[in-house]
């Protein structure tokens, strides 16, 4: 926790950086979550089955969130400040990639600018694009 709070901090100093890339985003989604996930992002990936709390249906964020993309949610269970342990350990479970790399301004639903890394930003991109 100390490691991400000294990256967060780090990357607010940096200063946001430019635009996402859902394209991007869906090459990092391919690698880094499909195996759980599956390539529909509908949550049935091939080790789905394996894992203890069925892996969520990334198409309907938006729609279980009251037709609101949560951004701020979405970021935060990435980049670790929100863990979910049924992954095994605290997200993100690739870790260092995650971490480093240029700051990224997303808007929260709010409105409100979130500090994250450029690969959960793109991430986010593209899991936005694929809302039902």
């Amino acid at each position: 926790m100390i490691r991400t709070a000294l990256t967060l901090a780090a990357l607010a100093a940096a200063g946001p950086a430019a635009a996402q890339d859902p394209e991007a985003g869906e090459a990092i989604y391919r690698t880094h979550c499909a195996a759980c996930h599956g390539l529909d992002a509908e949550g049935n990936g091939p080790m789905a089955g394996v894992l203890t709390i069925k892996p969520t249906d990334l198409t309907a964020l938006s729609a279980d969130n009251d037709g609101a993309f949560p951004s701020l949610d979405v970021v935060r269970r990435i980049d670790g400040r929100d863990p979910l342990v049924a992954h095994g350990s605290p997200m993100p479970v690739y870790g260092d990639f995650f971490e480093g790399g240029r700051a990224v301004a997303v808007s929260a639903p709010s409105g409100q600018p979130v500090m994250t890394t450029e690969p959960v930003a793109d991430l986010v991109a593209w899991l936005r694009s694929v809302q039902d």
